[in-house]
């Protein structure tokens, strides 16, 4: 079965769509790995779909290739089980596949919230909680998965709910910023919650079509990222805030999931050390644009592609070359981690 990986966190602007980008892609390169596009903004379908991507959405072979169309059949009522959906890979990333999303995703919200809360009184709705795990289970075995990686929309919301219980595990974006340090709050009562309607729903939809996931998401850690380096080390007017995610994430979060059984048996003592902290990603700068127009991640940029010369491509290139080793040792960690999850 398929790792899934959930990327969350219900505050807006900590790059989590390009983490979920990057993480997918760099496991790729072993592995294969489904990204799931869970967010009506569809900003990874667009980063992986590059100039295809309104094209994608009206051509007949691929519009209804999504993950909104994918669980139509039991929305609507459709006569018809679901299936898996058709997915595209980049070429150069021929082991990643794009479960594309829809920009009209949270038009199924409303039913979604109903199902849920209704404890099983509306037969009619018995099927649409486990929709979207069935739709990644297939998708899934179509494709032989390794890592699935869901890219959740900023919200707390039914939709996301259902993504997360979905989800083996599930890694927290931040940036540092006094925002993302409130954010840790409400994560650390929301996401017991949502596990314990899970817990406690199981059995009120195990005959439905599509029953419930019987997971238990576990945290394997946090991400800071979008912020500027001075000297080899983050500029002073972040250093506090990261600081005070880290403090967060290690005396509030984490005590919390560990008491709802979200957390995993043992962590990497180098994860220990860093308070939970997967890494700190710097802000990619120059490299980012260029890494868009070529539709690749900026790790992944030739010198011909960055198309600089002398001390400004020995600068960029070595900047590449330092993601490069951050999101390798990243999905290698992660790999790790996840055999306990």
């Amino acid at each position: 079965m398929s790792k899934r990986i959930s990327i969350f966190n219900h505050k807006g602007g900590v790059s989590k769509t390009t983490s979920a980008y990057n993480i997918g892609w760099m496991l790729a390169k072993k592995a294969k790995v489904l990204l799931v596009d869970a967010d009506p903004q569809c900003n990874l379908s667009n980063l992986i779909l590059g100039e295809d991507f309104e094209k994608y959405y009206f051509e007949d072979k691929t519009k209804f290739q999504n993950i909104k169309d994918g669980v139509k059949n039991a929305f609507e009522a459709k006569p018809h089980p679901i299936e898996p959906v058709n997915c595209y890979s980049p070429q150069r990333a021929p082991s990643l596949f794009l479960l594309a999303g829809h920009a009209n995703l949270s038009e199924y919200e409303g039913a979604l919230v109903l199902a849920q809360t209704s404890n099983n009184a509306f037969s009619t709705l018995q099927n649409l909680p486990g929709a979207f795990n069935e739709l990644l289970r297939l998708t899934e075995e179509k494709y032989s998965i390794d890592y699935t990686i869901i890219d959740m929309n900023p919200s707390l919301s039914a939709i996301n709910q259902n993504l997360f219980i979905s989800s083996h595990a599930f890694v927290v974006p931040t940036n540092p910023d006094p925002f993302s340090v409130m954010a840790i709050e409400t994560l650390k009562s929301v996401l017991p919650r949502w596990v314990t309607w899970s817990k406690n729903s199981a059995t009120l939809f195990s005959n439905a079509a599509y029953p419930l996931p019987t997971l238990t998401p576990k945290f394997v850690g946090a991400l800071i990222q979008r912020f500027n380096i001075r000297k080899g080390k983050a500029a002073k007017p972040y250093r506090d805030n990261i600081a005070e995610i880290k403090k967060g994430i290690t005396e509030d979060l984490v005590p919390t999931l560990a008491k709802n059984g979200m957390v995993l048996a043992a962590y990497p003592q180098s994860l220990l050390d860093n308070q939970y902290c997967l890494d700190e990603i710097p802000d990619f700068q120059g490299l980012l644009p260029k890494a868009y127009n070529i539709g690749v991640p900026v790790f992944e940029l030739s010198n011909a592609e960055i198309g600089e010369t002398g001390p400004v491509l020995a600068q960029m290139s070595e900047k590449r070359d330092l993601f490069l080793q951050q999101f390798d040792e990243l999905a290698a960690t992660l790999v790790a981690m996840l055999k306990n999850a």
